[in-house]
């Protein structure tokens, strides 16, 4: 079983394997002892710069080493971790570091120049900027600035002061000045931000051992016929994603090789699979349509691959079945949520699972299916409600958000996952349908309520409505029911959507804009998403 905490865990996999290949990034490769030297020397240059436990800090990062070798800099020190994704615009940002509190963020330049905008409404003692490429060789870097291949951000170079710092000026301080290590199991480690029903998204803080059980649960499945410290696996996911660390970090804490990409390119995907021999790889379904559909998949060899794993939507049976075709291997599914820090239910290596399902019940869980509007027991489908020893007990800061979705039932806590599940005698779990309030977008969660809020607050707007079209290329695209106010005239759907852009990460934007007199509302004056979505999916079945 894993350590008590995150870097006491780490620390023993560097004693364990000190000269092997711990990451590899655009051909670099950090073998264990190096990378454990390079991020205590980070976190002693952060200590120095006034972090130390329960202090956060907010990743705003891509896939790369320096988005590994700072969050377990942070573990080192005990700082809480705030990973969010580096296509959030300035907004959204705004909102995440004042939420968390966060006192220190890091960015890479090209991104910087949203930090920029909010810096003067934040409390941040300062900033830390990287590059793609700050870890690569002076060779690589030169040949990428040469070729253009290397982005970076002139408005950073503009903006050098005190409080605004380079990352490899944190490779510069001795590694000897860190202080004493205090960190405990029940301490939390970081806090992801999932949408909130209020349109305001919300702070689930992990606890080490939770954490660190997630880890266990998933490295287990493949453990059997991959053993622990030989696998290679490549990131397909993001890491500021539970699933995406589930499987990255958790193959760095058993000792395994993790290779990254700074981006999904498929050609650069499916070359380093055969180049570095990948056994594990895991990606969102429409990441395995994608490579599927690439005109040059059968020219790449990805039979070294065994254990594949799918997460954050439904798999279509159509792509399993033709992964196993071509690939030769299956896709093993699971179910789980932000809130439950990965898996409810996974699929073991070697198991054939039965059609449908999205793995079995893992023993740490205890589950019960009920009726959504009574709560109570039901048999057949129900809404899942999960309960566990370490689980998330609360939102941050978010009481109303808490009471909603963390309830007491029969002495125990449990979490609302709002998704209607059959679970079978032997524990397989068959998902039915999930909360329309929740639309599934290329693997993102889009919380409905969140695009709502920022189509109302546009003048010509009196009401909006939100939901997600199925879509078997991408899960679901966005589409939006607005009402206008009476004495309004000549908004057009692209001007919504440009103000939608303006406000809400890419991935959030509404694809289509419909225009109603009214939208349908039950008894109490609440608005029936689940009778447009119906109605629309009805549309879809005509064509």
């Amino acid at each position: 079983m894993m350590e008590a905490t995150v870097y006491e865990q780490f620390f023993r996999v560097v004693r364990e394997n000190s000269s092997k290949t711990a990451l590899v990034y655009l051909g670099r490769r950090f073998k264990y002892s190096e990378l454990k030297e390079i991020i205590e020397t980070v976190a002693s240059s952060l200590y120095r710069l006034g972090l130390s436990k329960g202090d956060k800090a907010l990743l705003y990062l891509p896939n790369c080493p320096q988005w590994i070798i700072i969050w377990l800099a942070l573990q080192r020190l005990g700082v809480i971790a705030v990973p969010i994704s580096p296509i959030y615009t300035a907004a959204d940002l705004l909102y995440m570091v004042n939420d968390s509190e966060s006192k220190a963020i890091f960015c890479l330049d090209t991104n910087f120049n949203y930090v920029a905008e909010i810096l003067p409404e934040v409390k941040v003692s300062f900033v830390v900027v990287t590059n793609l490429a700050d870890l690569l060789p002076m060779w690589k870097r030169f040949i990428g600035w040469a070729f253009d291949k290397i982005p970076s951000a002139s408005s950073y170079k503009k903006e050098r002061k005190e409080n605004i710092i380079p990352f490899n000026e944190l490779l510069k301080t001795s590694s000897s000045k860190l202080p004493p290590y205090q960190v405990e199991s029940q301490d939390f480690l970081e806090m992801l931000y999932t949408g909130g029903t209020t349109g305001l998204p919300k702070g689930i803080p992990y606890t080490h051992r939770l954490f660190l059980e997630s880890l266990w649960d998933q490295r287990s499945m493949s453990a059997p016929y991959i053993p622990r410290g030989s696998d290679r696996v490549l990131q397909g996911g993001a890491l500021f994603h539970i699933l995406g660390q589930a499987v990255g970090l958790g193959a760095l804490l058993s000792g395994d090789t993790l290779v990254l990409l700074p981006r999904v390119n498929l050609d650069a995907l499916m070359y380093h699979i055969q180049r570095e021999h990948i056994l594990t790889f895991f990606g969102v379904p429409t990441l395995y349509r994608m490579i599927l559909e690439h005109d040059r998949f059968p020219y790449y060899n990805l039979k070294s691959l065994k254990y594949c794993f799918c997460g954050g939507d439904v798999l279509p049976q159509d792509i399993a079945e033709r992964w196993k075709k071509e690939v030769g291997v299956p896709i093993y599914q699971g179910y789980g949520t932000t809130e439950t820090c990965g898996g409810v239910s996974l699929t073991p290596m070697g198991e054939e699972a039965p059609p449908g399902s999205a793995g079995r019940i893992l023993p740490r869980w205890r589950v019960k299916l009920v009726d959504p509007d009574t709560l109570e027991p039901v048999s057949g489908e129900g809404e899942l409600l999960v309960s566990s020893e370490h689980m998330v007990k609360e939102y941050y800061k978010k009481p109303e958000e808490t009471a909603k979705c963390f309830i007491e039932l029969d002495g125990r806590l449990w979490y609302r996952t709002r998704d209607i599940v059959r679970i079978d005698e032997k524990g397989w779990l068959y998902y039915i349908e999930r909360s329309v309030d929740v639309i599934k977008h290329k693997g993102y969660r889009v919380a409905a309520s969140e695009v709502e809020k920022v189509l109302q607050e546009h003048p010509a707007v009196m009401a909006a409505c939100v939901i997600g079209i199925p879509d078997e290329k991408v899960g679901e695209r966005i589409k939006a029911f607005v009402v206008l106010k009476e004495d309004v005239k000549g908004i057009s759907a692209y001007e919504l959507i440009k103000w939608c852009r303006e406000r809400l990460a890419s991935y959030k934007v509404p694809h289509y804009i419909e225009f109603r007199d009214m939208l349908p509302k039950s008894k109490v004056g609440k608005i029936l998403r689940r009778e447009l979505r119906r109605d629309e999916i009805s549309k879809l079945g005509k064509k």
